[in-house]
């Protein structure tokens, strides 16, 4: 999970739709490549802690790595207070999904974060 964090984070955000994206601000994408890089080096902090082998060590990681998704759903349930969303018209677009005959839009990182955090929750239920 931690990898997947550290690894994910460069491969989605350091691209043509984000970080070098000519239509963001300058300022905007300072700001990504900070957190991007922020995330980079929590998930080393992360593995080095799981590889210590002491389990305070893995429950740390472990709240470690809550951080950044616990964050992006605080940006997420406060994003009308800033005028933010979730996708960008020069990225990656929500994918369309068909439920009971409703087309919905699901945002892709929503889905991942949950997801995140629904593992961590298993992780540490498997590890106690």
């Amino acid at each position: 999970m931690c990898t997947v964090q550290g690894v994910a984070t460069v491969s989605i955000d350091l691209n043509r739709t984000h970080a070098t994206n000519p239509a963001w601000p300058g300022h905007a994408r300072f700001h990504l490549v900070w957190q991007t890089v922020t995330a980079v080096l929590l998930a080393v902090v992360e593995l080095s802690l799981i590889v210590a082998g002491h389990s305070s060590g893995f429950y740390l990681a472990s709240v470690l790595a809550a951080i950044s998704p616990i964050a992006f759903l605080a940006a997420y349930f406060s994003r009308g207070k800033f005028r933010g969303t979730l996708s960008d018209p020069n990225g990656m677009s929500p994918a369309r999904v068909t439920v009971f005959g409703v087309a919905r839009s699901v945002d892709m990182n929503l889905v991942a974060v949950v997801v995140a955090l629904i593992s961590l929750v298993a992780i540490d239920c498997l590890y106690a």
